[in-house]
């Protein structure tokens, strides 16, 4: 590829976990390109597949306001957390409130951490005059099916001795009843899923995403249990079946209760992201898309949103340059790589790994 056939560069990211948001990475990565195409127009398209990162990348793509909010975080501690609303429909990313990055490692306490924030922002947009809410489901440090978001909206979670159970997934093997609010939430609700995993089993919320939030393996199989018996409650007492959706296991089993509990469609947040950027019309002038996260492996190629890029773009003819921290296993054909080892990047790192990358397809190596 010769520096004269690079007219358009589509730069769509994702966020690099723990170190820079999907904006500023595009920014990083688009300043690499004019490095080496400075004639080159530059399309940029931070993107989110509803976990960190979500109001960053609908900020620039639906406008409106984004406010800061006090709500109960993870542990129950207040933290700060923003909402994107514009007119009709709000934005809320679920992280915001009970994410991982909110609790330090020492801290983790899987059993009792909540979503209770994430209904409390729900309850803030509402009151806001939202009729529309985008619900963004990845990143979160919590196993608790939504019953904490619930919660916050007025559900009631009781034992068979009809005390209320305590916040968190911890306390789920107990649960014996479960009492709708007398209103309901009354707006559309689309839950983005970052994953597509069900509610349990072995490829489901507890089990696979329970120890990278802080769970040993007895405490893995609590909230395993835990999660079952309140698929149990919703199928006997409310007509509902949540266990086997798909996406219901994202941000641990908070798609579940957001079906259960606030009626949302889960649907894949990589795939309605890519529709809400018009990525699939911007390929068709792209001689070139660049594109990346903090680690590619395996799983991003499996719904993730960097595996949905580099298969758009491979649809679509055009070649893909992936920038990551880490690059594990092969890559599809027509996508070449580059990385930093596993070595942390800033924005200068990013942008210079993009400018030596982009140089090397200049001076006439393949793509």
């Amino acid at each position: 590829m010769t520096s004269s056939s690079v007219r358009n560069v589509l730069v769509a990211p994702t966020a690099f976990k723990g170190t820079l948001g999907p904006s500023a990475v595009a920014r990083a990565m688009a300043a690499g390109v004019t490095a080496v195409w400075p004639s080159a127009e530059v399309i940029e398209r931070p993107l989110s597949d509803g976990g960190n990162g979500l109001l960053e990348a609908c900020a620039p793509l639906l406008g409106g306001r984004l406010s800061e909010h006090e709500v109960s975080g993870p542990l129950g501690e207040p933290v700060r957390a923003r909402t994107l609303q514009a007119g009709r429909r709000a934005v809320i990313e679920s992280a915001e409130a009970c994410g991982l990055h909110l609790i330090p490692p020492e801290r983790r306490a899987p059993l009792r951490a909540t979503t209770r924030g994430v209904g409390e922002l729900l309850h803030l947009v509402i009151e806001g005059g939202a009729s529309e809410v985008v619900l963004g489901l990845g990143g979160s440090g919590t196993v608790d099916g939504g019953t904490g978001m619930a919660r916050a909206l007025g559900w009631r979670f009781e034992d068979e001795a009809g005390a209320p159970l305590l916040e968190g997934g911890g306390s789920l093997t107990g649960l014996a009843r479960i009492y709708a609010p007398p209103h309901p939430v009354g707006v559309g609700v689309k839950a983005l899923c970052d994953v597509e995993n069900p509610l349990l089993g072995g490829e489901g919320a507890a089990r696979v995403y329970g120890p990278q939030k802080g769970a040993g393996p007895e405490e893995v199989e609590v909230l395993e249990a835990g999660l079952a018996r309140l698929a149990d409650v919703l199928k006997t007492e409310l007509g509902l079946a949540v266990a086997g959706l798909s996406g219901a296991g994202a941000a641990g089993g908070l798609g579940a209760g957001a079906r259960a509990f606030l009626g949302a469609e889960l649907v894949s947040g990589a795939e309605w992201m890519i529709g809400a950027t018009g990525l699939r019309d911007l390929l068709a002038s792209a001689d070139l898309v660049v594109t990346g996260e903090g680690r590619y492996d395996a799983q991003s190629g499996m719904g993730k949103l960097t595996g949905r890029v580099v298969a758009a773009a491979r649809r679509a003819g055009v070649p893909v340059l992936l920038v990551c921290g880490r690059v594990d296993g092969p890559l599809p054909g027509g996508v070449e790589s580059a990385d930093s080892g596993g070595r942390s990047l800033d924005a200068s790192g990013i942008s210079r790994l993009t400018r030596n990358a982009c140089r090397g397809r200049a001076d006439g190596h393949r793509l």
